[in-house]
């Protein structure tokens, strides 16, 4: 028989661990909300028995106030889950126990897992599981998620509730006697014309109206109009008592009832504490310091700079590996095949386009692994937790700050996940305006441009012009929101709430597996839509070729430096072996100087040449070509591709193809390049508009309009911002 099973709880009780312990699955493990926003299925056997296992978003209560809750909430009464794990931190038990309440209140076959046992051994708690048990009547099951400690006793626990057949039975907990008779009378209401009654239970209905739960609220009043408003005039009613007589709304009535309960269930032998209460933990001792207000932003600069300097100086070898190869494979290439269309394609589309960005794959492998350290450790919670006083300032939430995060706020994430963690905010105008700036972070598809250009142009200070150039997009994306806040998106700001996990030493096949995900996905991207759109743009920068007349001109020319050598060597009635040979470098160097005038006078004539060269009337104020125009269009579809691109086109431009120069190389030694053009098309990059995948992302997560609007606004203000930068770079003679 196949079993359908659920694992809810809050965000940092183990959850994800849990899952992947399961399920053997490699989903990412967060330590901040918001890491999880769609429920991920695994299966596995227990016992004969198929399991799938669904892992839902976590979450601290079952109040649609976030897409978090609204994910769990939805997903539990349309799918109706035979048994649901409900994992609790069993350091923090009376805080996780609050959604065990409303899990109850539901009515679902819940079985309780009590994580983190190890860590609340340490800190003196002692559980009794047994008597939790009996009190909450569930089972309770100790385990530890990271070391696999007591998981089959949680699967037979699991069993056994599945082999009763039990229907969903709703929970009753007493909320005073003002709040148990409004709810009675809600509950008659409610009985009379089944409101909702094929999801809900009466009386979590009527809870649900008590708390003012939007999406209730909108439910009931397109279910049964008339019922709805009967049940909204008595919860306006009692809302009014309430707040006349304790200054109280309901749900804050409701929420205390709920702890009270907890506590009481508590006090009855099932937590004893060996420690005072009031002792500081590790984390707390740590974050005394890490996140204090002068030292923690300093300590945090520090710890991101040391991650540019051990990504930039344990990579620099194998990336010249890489580049080597990569040369060599070009030479190979060129030495092998016949001159044509097809080893055209294979050297500039394939390997000078594909080869440009996997030669930075040791880069974003190192970037991966520092920031899944961070990531495992904790301490980006921290960051998180620091940078809320920043973010009011300018207008947005401290929520805001995992989502930029995940974009890449410490380099080498990605936009799309970034814009869908802005889930997470409640206010719709503080998550619009942190969704339009995430795309300003510096995603692990903007790296491999970042580490080309300061590598090429600014070679001795690679680490700290890396981390210059992180902190501007900070600033940038801040100065933008606070535009945003300003103006189309004027409003209040919300408060902040944040959980701290405690800090973890992160496992090295946790941290080994999140850096092969991520590294993965980037050659993933690079052996397939970066290579199919470099061969398109190869396509683009090679037809339609010369006309005839043009094709007849140049090699007129070079028949006649052939002609006019020969005759040279054959007028000279003694030469000898030097100057042959100088003779012969000198032919050489005139036939490859036509070759490369007609190699970059067809690539102008191309589709892409002309569409680039037309450009170059509104370009050429922020200092960039005809080239540069080319690549800088290719990254609308991906940032990865402006790599490719630059590499196509400077290998089918000036340079000789025959020597093995790398990219950076062939960019310092271009005339229309100087260190201004390059932190000029840096900043450019850096803000311009997002790529197809993320523009599609913001349409689905807000609309076409906004999508539109970001593309537009983005482009505009970069474009802006690159010209204001070259300018006054040359003007002050800094090329």
């Amino acid at each position: 028989m196949h079993l359908l099973m659920a694992l809810a709880g809050n965000p940092n009780a183990g959850k994800t661990t849990l899952f992947n312990e399961l399920t053997g699955a490699r989903q990412h493990v967060g330590n901040y909300p918001g890491i999880t926003v769609d429920h991920k299925e695994g299966t596995f056997h227990h016992k004969n028995r198929k399991i799938t296992l669904t892992d839902l978003p976590g979450t601290y209560s079952m109040t649609a106030y976030s897409a978090e809750e609204l994910v769990t909430r939805d997903y539990l009464v349309n799918e109706r889950p035979q048994v649901v794990i409900n994992i609790v931190d069993a350091s923090n038990l009376e805080r996780n126990l609050y959604l065990s309440c409303q899990l109850l209140e539901l009515g679902v076959p819940l079985v309780i897992a009590l994580n983190m046992m190890d860590v609340a051994k340490d800190r003196g708690i002692e559980i009794k599981a047994e008597i939790l048990e009996k009190l909450l009547q569930v089972p309770v099951v100790p385990i530890i998620a990271r070391s696999g400690f007591g998981k089959d006793e949680l699967l037979d626990a699991c069993l056994r509730v599945t082999t009763k057949k039990t229907q969903w039975n709703p929970r009753d907990i007493s909320y005073g006697e003002d709040l148990d008779t409004i709810l009675t009378e809600l509950v008659a209401t409610i009985d009379e014309t089944s409101l909702l009654g094929e999801s809900y239970p009466a009386r979590y209905t009527a809870i649900k109206y008590l708390e003012n739960d939007d999406q209730i609220l909108e439910k009931g009043q397109k279910n049964d109009p008339a019922t709805a408003r009967i049940l909204e005039e008595i919860v306006t009613k009692t809302s009014d008592h309430t707040q006349k007589t304790l200054d109280v709304f309901p749900e804050a009535l409701i929420a205390d009832h709920r702890y009270g309960y907890i506590k009481s269930i508590l006090r009855q032998g099932v937590v004893t504490h060996k420690f005072d209460t009031d002792r500081l933990y590790t984390s707390d001792k740590i974050d005394k310091v890490l996140t204090n207000r002068l030292v923690g932003p300093a300590i945090m600069l520090l710890i991101l700079f040391g991650v540019y300097q051990f990504t930039f100086s344990w990579s620099e070898i194998p990336v010249a590996w890489l580049g080597n190869a990569f040369s060599w494979l070009g030479n190979m290439v060129e030495n092998t095949l016949p001159d044509g269309l097809l080893k055209s394609m294979i050297i500039s589309g394939v390997i000078d386009g594909v080869g440009g960005v996997l030669g930075f794959v040791p880069l974003i492998m190192f970037m991966f692994f520092s920031i899944a350290i961070l990531e495992d450790s904790g301490y980006l919670a921290r960051v998180a937790f620091m940078m809320d006083r920043i973010f009011r300032i300018f207008g947005l939430h401290g929520s805001s700050v995992m989502p930029f995060i995940v974009s890449g706020g410490i380099a080498g994430g990605c936009a799309v996940p970034g814009v869908m963690a802005t889930r997470t905010l409640r206010s719709p105008k503080e998550r619009m305006a942190t969704l339009l700036t995430v795309p300003f972070m510096n995603c692990g598809a903007k790296l491999p441009i970042l580490a080309l250009l300061i590598g090429a142009f600014f070679s001795d200070d690679k680490a700290m012009y890396m981390f210059l150039f992180t902190m501007l997009a900070w600033v940038v994306a801040l100065f933008a929101a606070k535009l945003l806040r300003s103006t189309v998106l004027r409003g209040a700001p919300t408060p902040f709430v944040m959980e701290l996990p405690p800090y973890r030493f992160p496992t090295l096949q946790g941290l080994l597996i999140h850096t092969w995900e991520r590294t993965y996905q980037y050659i993933k991207k690079a052996g397939t839509v970066i290579l199919g759109i470099s061969i398109l743009l190869w396509a683009l920068m090679t037809f339609p070729g010369l006309p005839e007349e043009k094709v007849a001109f140049f090699e007129q020319q070079r028949q006649e430096v052939m002609t006019a050598a020969t005759a040279e060597v054959a007028g000279e009635i003694e030469i000898g072996a030097a100057e042959l040979s100088e003779q012969a470098a000198t032919l050489s160097a005139q036939i490859s100087l036509i070759n490369n005038e007609e190699t970059e006078t067809a690539l102008q004539n191309s589709i892409a040449g002309k569409f680039g060269t037309s450009l170059e009337f509104f370009t050429k104020l922020a200092g960039f070509d005809w080239r540069t125009n080319i690549a800088l269009i290719g990254g609308f579809a991906a940032k990865e591709v402006i790599v490719s691109t630059l590499g196509t086109a400077y290998s089918m431009g000036e340079v000789d193809t025959e020597e093995s120069e790398s990219l950076g190389v062939r960019l310092k030694n271009d005339a229309n390049w100087n260190r201004v053009v390059a932190v000029a098309a840096l900043i450019f990059i850096m803000f311009y508009a997002p790529c197809f995948v993320t523009v599609v992302c913001i349409a689905k997560e807000s609309s076409w309009k906004w999508a539109i609007f970001s593309m537009t606004f983005n482009t505009i203000f970069a474009f802006g911002m690159a010209v204001a930068v070259y300018q006054v770079g040359m003007f002050l003679n800094l090329g």
